[in-house]
């Protein structure tokens, strides 16, 4: 009998397994890739993307801002068909290795074609390579661990959220200087060489992962059981509250770009660039991330029973604070004043804080209460909110563009309105979190 190359269990072992360090390391290198270049891409799209002639063709802020999100939901609707791929055919080491080679691919479109069809070209093959692995990255991490050493899976998902940030905020403080002293072709070149570092440190830990072979039928089974309908069925409906967060949350890196070329940006005796005021977010992430852990959250949860869906809805109301900051701010501008980017760092602190209470809760909450054989899937619609959320903010843009060329829903008011429905929403939610009965599966156990 021909000998298994790769475990396909977990092992029984209370100890974090081995396989985990080069996962997370991988996780910081790509999302390294992935925020380097989404951080320059308004400022790319409205100063500097050419025609086919090489002469300058920039967008306008509205027009930019409509694209960002349509590319960012892109990304994010992948992950949907990346789940398929790896639970029903390849399987999730192989999905992850040949999504990551397209993904590459995108990266050096970027660095070497700045026209429009370039750019439409690159972002494909990124949204394709970066969202179809999305699912399949967490997903392998939970993979895993057991029933033994399954206690641990909180403070690995932290690990792997605290890796996201530090990739993060090297790039997109590097990358914006990049941009401005060196032109596109390097601040998209660096990291397109980071998503080949991340390649490589994948494919080096392969001996150490669990490897879950792809099971169609398996998923097909899941699929027609009640059971598991029942489950994605709830889940689906916390996605739906939760990509109005996400909808907020991404124009971070749109609209509050766009917000801070109009502010003082000198802070610490540097005078920032616009894209790399982002760079306060994964900073906050790396200290909010054990501050909640070990002291927020121990002394919220003496007041009240934290549930994760508790939480969430915590960091729905924090969003719309955010929001309402970065309308006074608006409103400041529109007075012909220059405000401080100090405001727009509290906005960052706010909504930081809110990403902690629910992006990094529902990524968790989503592994546990997916059934075994629908991990990937679950996974993917989870990342299919964020999809959802762009679309809203894409759809928006669009719809307040005017044929004249200029755009109806302008200053405080847009911020207003998108305050405004988060505050709806998380209203609502606190319907969802009264009534929803958990339900936990993690390998080894022997359920779904």
């Amino acid at each position: 009998m021909k000998k298994r190359k790769f475990r396909t269990e977990p092992l029984a072992t209370s100890s974090m397994p081995s396989g985990v360090l080069h996962l997370v390391v991988n996780e910081g290198a790509e999302r390294f890739s992935y925020y380097g270049m989404r951080s320059i891409l308004v400022v790319f799209m409205t100063g500097m993307l050419l025609n086919a002639q090489g002469s300058l063709d920039p967008m306008g802020e509205a027009e930019a801002k409509s694209y960002f999100h349509l590319f960012a939901s892109a990304v994010y609707f992948f992950p949907f068909l990346g789940a398929i791929l790896a639970d029903a055919f390849l399987g999730k080491y192989k999905t992850i290795i040949l999504l990551s080679l397209v993904y590459c691919g995108g990266h050096v479109v970027l660095a070497f074609d700045h026209t429009r069809f370039g750019l439409l070209l690159g972002l494909t093959l990124i949204a394709i390579g970066s969202g179809g692995i999305k699912p399949c990255v967490s997903a392998n991490l939970g993979d895993q661990f057991s029933l033994t050493n399954g206690h641990l899976l909180t403070k690995a998902f932290a690990w792997f959220y605290f890796a996201i940030n530090v990739g993060a905020f090297g790039s997109v403080m590097l990358t914006p200087w990049l941009l401005e002293h060196y032109g596109p072709g390097l601040a998209f070149g660096v990291p397109g060489i980071l998503m080949l570092v991340a390649t490589i440190i994948f494919w080096s830990g392969r001996t150490h992962y669990v490897h879950i072979p792809p099971d169609p039928s398996g998923v097909l089974q899941a699929l027609s059981s009640p059971q598991a309908w029942r489950a994605i069925g709830k889940l689906a409906g916390i996605y739906v509250f939760v990509a109005f967060f996400w909808s907020l949350y991404d124009q971070t890196a749109s609209a509050w770009v766009l917000q801070a070329q109009h502010m003082d940006r000198v802070w610490m005796g540097v005078e920032w660039l616009p894209s790399q005021i982002q760079a306060v977010n994964p900073v906050l992430i790396m200290v909010f991330i054990p501050l909640f852990t070990y002291g927020v959250y121990p002394l919220l949860n003496r007041i009240v029973s934290l549930t994760s869906l508790r939480k969430m809805a915590m960091g729905f109301f924090m969003t719309v604070g955010a929001f309402l900051i970065s309308a006074y701010i608006e409103q400041q501008i529109e007075l012909g004043m220059e405000p401080a980017i100090g405001w727009q760092l509290l906005a960052f602190v706010v909504i930081t804080a809110a990403e902690v209470m629910v992006s990094i809760t529902c990524l968790e909450f989503s592994y546990t209460q997916a059934p075994l054989k629908l991990k990937s899937l679950l996974m993917g619609l989870f990342l299919l909110s964020v999809s959802l959320g762009n679309g809203f903010t894409a759809i928006v843009n669009f719809w307040i563009q005017n044929a004249d060329g200029t755009v109806a829903l302008t200053g405080p008011n847009y911020y207003w309105f998108f305050a405004g429905v988060m505050f709806l929403v998380a209203c609502l939610f606190l319907l969802v979190v009264k009534g929803y009965e958990e339900e936990t599966y993690l390998q080894g156990t022997g359920r779904g």
